[in-house]
């Protein structure tokens, strides 16, 4: 039931809306004058008030000065006799949500009673939603207590509440989104739009319609105009992903726009100009491309106005026990499951693990397990072989050798070590070979060439390669 305050000097008045606000289910209360009615919207919960402007001693417009600047954040309809255009803008500017004047129609002031509560239920909703993103993406949810990790999080404090572009680096699945988001939910951009675009995910002939829209008949199939990324921002955050996967001829489509701050749709002549903070993110050494001449260096130096790099979990081995207990539990809540408990073996094997595909594979792993584990206790045989506990990586673990006087095959150790990554790569991704090959930091093309290279000692039929 809504509850709705009436504030006006005339009893006749008061009681003539309450009766009627009554009978369509509202709960009403009522004040005689502007001093009365300030007081009970301080001291008690109400969806709404209705007020006469024109009051002995304090004013309707008193009354929302004093709302306003005690911010009570309740929506008001105004009610009164003596309407004039200065009046009218001056209570809407103070927050009035609509302008009745006297005599008015009981049931024209029901549907601006009805209007103003949808409304009100709207803002209200909206602003729980966001409080409930900004929590969600709070600080706490980058999880790590090392001393990498807690600099990341004083950096994003330190980055957060800008409007400056900021350029993510680090490996495939260190968290790069989680970041963005939650440096968007830490701005003052939080009550506008998120928009992601994995800018190696959309085939590049429709990426441009993507990210600028298009008009109706632009190309073959436009059948209707299309809104893209940059106008769905506005005044938000447009988080660009594996940008280093951006063709040529958008580089040069994006630079102008974080130069100009303005574009034209796929197919139309008419220029859009937008308010958006750029993120961007790359698992690729963009320097290296730029050198390279495969990346504009002049979109390079737009982008990397804020560098923050992420780093691979395997430097902070510290952070697993924290990363597993926070995924089972989410993971288990989500699963409708009992949390499970970690053996002292697998946990060495797991913080001992190298982890190339970084918090992703920890998350997806912890997926795994609580899926097909029965009893509640994970111990070394229920892990991956690839997890159980080895010594790390040198010269005296691969396969037993051991530099000395003699000296080692190296073509034959850095073959097998190689051969390792790609079978774990391919493991990961399930064998999809572009993301196998993003987690090796290869093309995906080159990673197809070494399987054919390798196709007996992988034991792969030739259909299953490309």
């Amino acid at each position: 039931m809504h509850r709705i305050l009436v504030i006006d000097d005339e009893e006749s008045i008061r009681e003539l809306l309450k009766d009627f606000l009554v009978s369509k289910g509202i709960e009403v209360v009522t004040a005689s004058d502007g001093e009365s009615g300030i007081n009970l919207l301080k001291e008690e919960k109400f969806d709404l008030f209705l007020l006469d402007l024109m009051m002995p001693g304090m004013s309707g417009l008193d009354v929302l000065q004093e709302a306003a600047s005690e911010k009570i954040n309740v929506t008001s309809v105004v009610i009164t006799a003596h309407a004039t255009v200065q009046t009218a803008v001056e209570a809407m500017r103070l927050g009035a949500f609509d302008y009745i004047t006297k005599p008015f129609n009981l049931e024209e002031l029901y549907i601006a009673i009805k209007r103003a509560l949808d409304v009100s239920r709207l803002q209200a909703e909206n602003i729980r939603l966001k409080k409930e993103l900004k929590k969600k993406f709070n600080f706490r949810k980058i999880i790590g207590k090392s001393e990498l990790m807690q600099e990341v999080i004083k950096f994003i404090e330190k980055i957060a509440d800008t409007d400056s572009t900021i350029l993510i680096t680090g490996e495939s699945g260190t968290g790069k989104e989680l970041v963005a988001k939650t440096i968007h939910y830490h701005s003052s951009r939080s009550r506008k739009p998120f928009v992601p675009l994995n800018c190696a995910a959309i085939p590049k002939d429709i990426l441009e319609s993507e990210l600028f829209g298009h008009e109706k008949g632009a190309f073959t199939g436009a059948v209707s105009a299309r809104i893209g990324r940059f106008e769905l921002a506005n005044n938000g955050t447009l988080f660009l992903d594996e940008i280093g996967d951006l063709a040529p001829s958008l580089q040069v489509k994006l630079l102008r726009v974080l130069q100009e701050r303005e574009f034209e749709k796929v197919g139309g002549i008419k220029t859009i100009k937008v308010d958006v903070r750029i993120i961007a993110a790359t698992n690729k050494d963009l320097e290296k491309a730029v050198t390279e001449e495969k990346f504009r260096e002049d979109l390079f130096y737009r982008l990397n106005v804020i560098p923050l790099t992420l780093p691979p979990l395997r430097k902070m081995k510290e952070d697993v026990p924290l990363l597993l207990e926070h995924f089972i539990s989410e993971i288990s809540k989500k699963k409708r499951r009992e949390p499970l408990k970690i053996s002292r073996e697998a946990m060495n094997c797991l913080v001992n693990y190298r982890w190339p595909g970084n918090v992703r594979e920890l998350e997806n792993l912890v997926e795994r397990l609580i899926i097909m584990k029965d009893d509640e206790i994970i111990t070394v045989n229920d892990l991956p072989e690839r997890l159980h506990n080895k010594t790390p990586l040198n010269t005296a673990s691969i396969k037993g050798h051991v530099l000395s006087s003699k000296g080692v095959d190296l073509n034959l150790m850095l073959d097998e070590i190689e051969n390792n990554m790609i079978f774990q790569a391919l493991e990961i991704s399930r064998g999809v070979k572009s993301k196998a090959a993003h987690l090796l930091g290869l093309n995906r093309t080159t990673l197809i060439e070494k399987l054919k290279k390798k196709a007996i000692e992988f034991n792969l039929p030739e259909n299953k390669i490309q």
